[in-house]
């Protein structure tokens, strides 16, 4: 309750500063953003969609963003957005869109024509580390046993993922299984369309091991269904104390599927500095604190330079891995 009463007194502060200066002004002396319209590259429901809103919500509530309005735009793989936003970019200037690594993807494989470096880099935001799971009662312990029943049984070792081949949850378990010595074009890979055929694949012995979200995996293993093997993270991490790193377990692999938000090209250098460091002050209050943690995110801040560096790193790594599986 005290939470939504400080969120509802800085929204009602910020009217009355609207209306008195122009623009909302705090008491710590900053500017606030008036409005903020998110772009949403796909439906109502999914993960860009969710991350859009968490973040209007916690934006508007600590008293950082006067309004927040939301627009799904579906089609392309995310690229009729992507499109609009490039092709309406002057009238744009008060819109963000929400994107993920498909965005590096599907760039890649021409599934649309333009990629990152179209549009304006605001900030990442969040994240979500990748996982090994096997079923809570496979003999399979932690990856070396996993790797030593691909040794044993290659064909009878499959991964599965709920993406399609060349899809994030197919690139992740071949990036592990590279980074253990092993060939990625070996790996059996079996797609699922939905998480529950995955886990019945798992119970069966269908697959010997499911690539999934950090979260999803979390959610897993506090069912009791599961236990997390590995974890695409530089550290452990607090979701999952008692599930190690690749790292730990001589892998030498990290992959984040990190979400962040674009503007349109060409936007002016003051807008761009005002998004940067209403998300920036976001991440100490407790109205994103209560976001975050509800969504089970990881907190993961690349603002501007550090967002394209870290942008054109992944690339690369996703870029060599495709070539390699002849998806390029």
């Amino acid at each position: 309750m005290s939470t939504l009463k400080l969120g509802r007194r800085a929204l009602i502060g910020a009217a009355v500063a609207a209306m008195s200066l122009g623009a909302p002004a705090f008491s710590d002396g900053h500017q606030a953003v008036e409005s903020i319209h998110f772009l949403i590259p796909g439906g109502a429901g999914g993960g860009w969609d969710g991350t859009a809103r968490g973040t209007g919500e916690a934006l508007t509530a600590a008293g950082l963003v006067g309004t927040a309005s939301y627009e799904n735009m579906s089609g392309g793989g995310g690229g009729k957005a992507i499109g609009y936003l490039i092709e309406n970019a002057d009238s744009n200037h008060g819109t963000l869109m929400v994107n993920s690594t498909p965005i590096v993807i599907r760039s890649l494989t021409g599934v649309f024509p333009h990629n990152f470096r179209d549009l304006t880099l605001v900030a990442g935001t969040i994240g979500d580390y990748a996982a090994i799971v096997v079923g809570k009662d496979s003999p399979v312990n932690n990856m070396a046993d996993l790797l030593a029943a691909y040794d044993a049984d290659p064909n009878g070792t499959a991964i599965g993922g709920g993406s399609v081949p060349g899809g994030m949850d197919h690139l992740v378990a071949a990036m592990v299984m590279e980074a253990a010595g092993k060939d990625a074009l070996g790996v059996k890979y079996i797609p699922y369309d939905a998480g529950g055929k995955a886990m019945a694949a798992l119970l069966s012995g269908e697959i010997a091991a499911l690539s999934t979200g950090f979260s999803e995996a979390v959610d897993l293993a506090e069912a009791g269904e599961v236990k997390i093997i590995g974890v695409t993270s530089d550290e452990r991490v607090s979701a999952a104390p008692d599930a190690m790193t690749m790292k730990e377990q001589g892998i030498d692999t990290t992959f984040i599927n990190w979400r962040g938000f674009f503007g349109a090209p060409g936007l002016p250098a003051e807008k761009v500095a005002a998004y940067q460091d209403a998300i920036a002050k976001m991440y100490d209050t407790p109205e994103w604190e209560e976001v975050r943690a509800r969504n089970g995110w990881v907190n993961i801040h690349n603002p501007g330079d550090d967002f394209k560096a870290f942008l054109e790193e992944q690339e690369k790594v996703i870029g060599d891995l495709m070539k390699k599986l002849g998806f390029l």
